[in-house]
């Protein structure tokens, strides 16, 4: 099984314009995730996919692979595929690698490759057992509960499941909430379906995309990581590990 790592990185980020270039002690954002997902043992390849002559400069300065992929994509899937089609390679499984992740676990990377050691797996990620209360009411952490194959039932911004009567205890001491974590791989025949989709009612009303897969019908495998992971989403995220 030949699998890819692909890492999305646009320059034109709405909450932090140019953050795959930004310093992160004295190596660029986008330096760091690709070292650390060369560290992969799963992975055969990995490239930068950007839309930005900047990053592309970056990343062959310090040895990296890149591909210049275009600037209407909405999506990292969308622009993991375009990648994929100019790459012209055969690749079984397709990982899209955030840019914004400078201390992604390379072992993380193997955990959802090695998911599709099961033939019927489509999609893989993983999730995080959330321990502070006050996490479960952060929006910009993504929820996700899995049925008893392992597999997602639903993400959200919300916390789920809701305790109607909760007792008094934290909801954390009741169950055992998920973080999801946003690394996804795919099986190349799936993500060349998957970016046919139009964007569905669920995935508009909780602006997340992999609400769309599983409106669909896809089914997404969640494996449980020990390991956390941080994720550089605006200027302030970069400041708190600095």
């Amino acid at each position: 099984m030949k699998a890819i790592g692909i890492i999305p990185a646009r320059f034109g980020s709405s909450r932090f314009p140019g953050k795959p270039l930004a310093d992160i002690k004295g190596k660029t954002m986008i330096r760091r995730v690709y070292e650390q997902a060369s560290l992969s043992k799963a992975l055969s390849d990995v490239v930068v996919a950007t839309d930005d002559d900047r990053i592309m400069k970056e990343v062959k300065s310090f040895g990296g692979k890149s591909i210049m992929t275009g600037g209407h994509h909405k999506s990292g899937t969308d622009r993991c595929f375009e990648a994929l089609e100019k790459l012209g390679s055969n690749w079984d499984v397709v990982v899209n690698i955030q840019g914004d992740e400078p201390f992604i676990h390379p072992e993380q990377i193997d955990e959802v490759v090695k998911c599709f050691d099961n033939k019927t797996v489509q999609i893989s990620t993983l999730c995080h057992k959330i321990e502070e209360p006050r996490v479960l009411q952060q929006a910009s952490i993504v929820k996700v509960v899995r049925n008893t194959k392992g597999q997602a039932l639903y993400f959200s911004r919300s916390p789920i499941p809701f305790f109607r009567e909760d007792g008094g205890k934290p909801w954390t001491q009741k169950f055992d909430y998920m973080k999801h974590i946003g690394i996804y791989a795919y099986r190349a025949e799936v993500l060349k379906e998957l970016v046919k989709l139009a964007p569905s009612s669920l995935e508009l009303a909780e602006s997340l995309e992999q609400l769309r897969w599983l409106e669909n019908g896809y089914s997404i495998n969640v494996e449980v990581t020990h390991k956390e992971s941080v994720s550089i989403d605006t200027p302030e995220d970069l400041q708190k590990i600095l």
